[in-house]
C-alpha cells in the first residue's frame, strides 16, 4: 500500500513538472516579446505584415524569448534558468488571482472569498440541469471538459 502511494506521488510530481514545462513551451508562443507581459496580438506575431503566420514568424519569436530566458547566454536553458521563469510566471498569477479574490483587498483570501469566486461558479457549470445538486454523470461531464480543455493546452 505505501509503495503504491509514493509510485503515485512520484507520477503526480512527474506530471506537474512536464505539465509546468510543457505549459511554458506552449504559451511563449501566444506572448508578445516585449517585457510587459501581455500576450502578442496576430499582427505582432506577422513579421511581414502579410496577414499569415508562417513557422519561421512564430521560431523568431520562440527564439527571441528564448534567448530571454538564457539569461547567461549559454544557448541552452538550466534547471536554474527554468526555475526563475516558473517562479517569475507564478507570481505574476498570483497577483493576478489576489486581484480578482482578494475582494477586501486585505492582502490574503479567506474561504468566503475563495469560495465566492471559485465555489459559485463551479457548481453552476457543473450542475447543468440547474436542480441544485450535481449528479454522477454531471461530474463526469465537467471532468472530462476540464480534462479536455487541459489537453488542448498542452497540443
Amino acid at each position: 500500500m505505501r509503495a503504491n502511494v509514493n509510485m503515485k506521488y512520484i507520477a503526480l510530481t512527474g506530471t506537474l513538472a512536464v505539465a509546468i514545462a510543457l505549459g511554458s513551451a506552449v504559451s511563449s508562443v501566444a506572448e508578445q516579446s516585449g517585457r510587459d507581459g501581455k500576450r502578442a496580438t496576430f499582427e505582432s506575431l506577422d513579421a511581414n505584415g502579410d496577414g499569415r503566420l508562417v513557422r519561421a514568424e512564430l521560431d523568431a519569436h520562440m527564439k527571441t524569448r528564448f534567448e530571454r530566458r538564457d539569461t547567461n547566454g549559454d544557448g541552452v536553458l538550466s534547471r536554474e534558468e527554468l526555475t526563475a521563469q516558473a517562479q517569475t510566471n507564478a507570481s505574476a498569477r498570483l497577483d493576478r488571482m489576489l486581484a480578482r479574490v482578494d475582494t477586501n483587498k486585505d492582502g490574503v483570501i479567506s474561504f468566503e472569498e475563495m469560495s465566492a469566486a471559485r465555489g459559485g461558479r463551479m457548481f453552476q457549470r457543473a450542475d447543468a440541469d440547474e436542480d441544485g445538486a450535481i449528479s454522477k454523470a454531471e461530474f463526469d461531464q465537467i471532468r472530462a471538459q476540464a480534462r479536455s480543455k487541459r489537453d488542448e493546452r498542452l497540443q
